[in-house]
């Protein structure tokens, strides 16, 4: 499958597992979870076949490792990044020391005063390094890249994930543990 092919399944996949399933006439389980037959064959209903094969080579390939398998390989999900109401069972971890977080200069000022909020996600999604975080920022104009203080937000009380694609969670962070790099 070519890339742009790739990037289209994905595109997909992402709109109907994280913001809108019953589109496709299906329901997210505890954790995310949707049985891989019933996504295929909803895909179908849609006019957008895939082939497992496909589905797996979506999985594997995908740079932001979007999607994840359960250990059966019968259902997936999206890894983070749902605007819909659903439970992922993730684990609150101790975070690294600092986390990054990219956005567009356009934002700046508006984040420097209110701080990261989650808007219509479930969480603020946050980097382990600085490329990431630019090239996040990235997509949405001139990246700028902030530093979160994450061990005093962690020793404040506040609750840190991490999805299984690596992707750092939190519900907020307020200015005060942002530093513009």
């Amino acid at each position: 499958m070519d890339e742009k092919q790739l990037v289209r399944i994905s595109k997909f996949l992402s709109k109907y597992l994280r913001h809108e399933p019953e589109s496709l006439g299906l329901t997210l389980a505890i954790g995310g979870w949707v049985k891989v037959d019933d996504l295929l064959a909803a895909c179908r209903k849609k006019n957008f076949p895939i082939t497992k094969e496909q589905l797996k080579e979506v999985v594997e390939k995908n740079s932001k490792k979007r999607f994840s398998f359960d250990t059966t390989g019968a259902e997936i999900r999206a890894n983070q990044g749902h605007s819909i109401d659903v439970d992922l069972e993730l684990e609150p971890k101790p975070p690294p020391v600092v986390l990054y977080h990219g956005t567009a200069q356009k934002n700046l000022e508006s984040i420097m005063t209110i701080g990261l909020q989650k808007m219509a996600r479930h969480h603020v999604h946050l980097s382990k390094d600085i490329t990431t975080a630019t090239n996040v920022g990235a997509r949405h104009g001139k990246p700028i890249v902030l530093a979160v203080d994450a061990e005093a937000m962690h020793k404040a009380g506040f609750t840190f994930y991490c999805s299984d694609n690596g992707v750092w969670l939190a519900d907020d962070v307020p200015a005060q543990y942002l530093k513009k790099i």
